[in-house]
């Protein structure tokens, strides 16, 4: 397994888990719902290079590389309220700070993450990637839909919805600040979704 030899820098705390952290990511999560005004091909292109080394990193298990893309003070949020709804008053399936995160990762690494063993093997596809800048171009939005196949213990299961990324640069780097994952079928139940969508 790649990156197992790697260590994650621990973070212990969700400091950053503010009332106005919530306000921010409401007010992100109405940027998908708008139009997406077309950016240089530039900046669609380098947006377009996280989101395929962020798909291809997950689904080789290089976790520790895969956090690496991720802003200091970033959220992995998968809600069950198609669109996102208020993840302080609605269950989401996954609302992961920074130090959430480090935390999913070293327990994978450990060999104790029960409902990942053995672990999931993923490959997912991206497709209708739109591109938009907010307030400057070092903030862009990113919206996608994707496909994902998952196999484990012999069962092989398929995932789709669409995916919306807030990325920021963080000295000179594209760095993933926010990452929404919509299922279509984000209200039903799910066997087990411990893998990283």
């Amino acid at each position: 397994m790649s990156g197992t030899s790697e260590t994650v820098s621990t973070s212990f705390s969700s400091h950053y888990v503010t009332d106005g952290f919530y306000e921010n990511v409401l007010s992100d999560v109405k940027v998908f719902d708008g139009d997406f005004p077309p950016v240089s091909l530039e900046l669609r292109a380098e947006a377009e290079r996280v989101l395929f080394k962020e798909s291809r990193l997950i689904d080789e298990l290089r976790l520790e590389e895969w956090l690496s893309l991720f802003s200091e003070e970033s959220l992995y949020w998968v809600p069950t309220v198609p669109g996102g709804g208020d993840p302080r008053k609605e269950v989401s399936i996954a609302f992961d700070d920074r130090r959430r995160l480090e935390d999913r990762i070293y327990r994978i690494r450990t060999g104790y993450a029960y409902s990942q063993l053995p672990l999931s093997r993923t490959r997912r596809m991206l497709t209708n990637i739109e591109v938009t800048e907010r307030h400057s171009t070092d903030e862009l939005f990113v919206r996608t839909n994707f496909i994902l196949s998952e196999f484990r213990v012999g069962v092989l299961e398929s995932f789709s919805g669409w995916i919306g990324y807030k990325m920021i640069k963080e000295k000179g780097e594209w760095k993933i600040k926010l990452k929404m994952v919509n299922l279509i079928d984000s209200d039903q139940a799910h066997d087990n979704l411990t893998f990283i969508l």
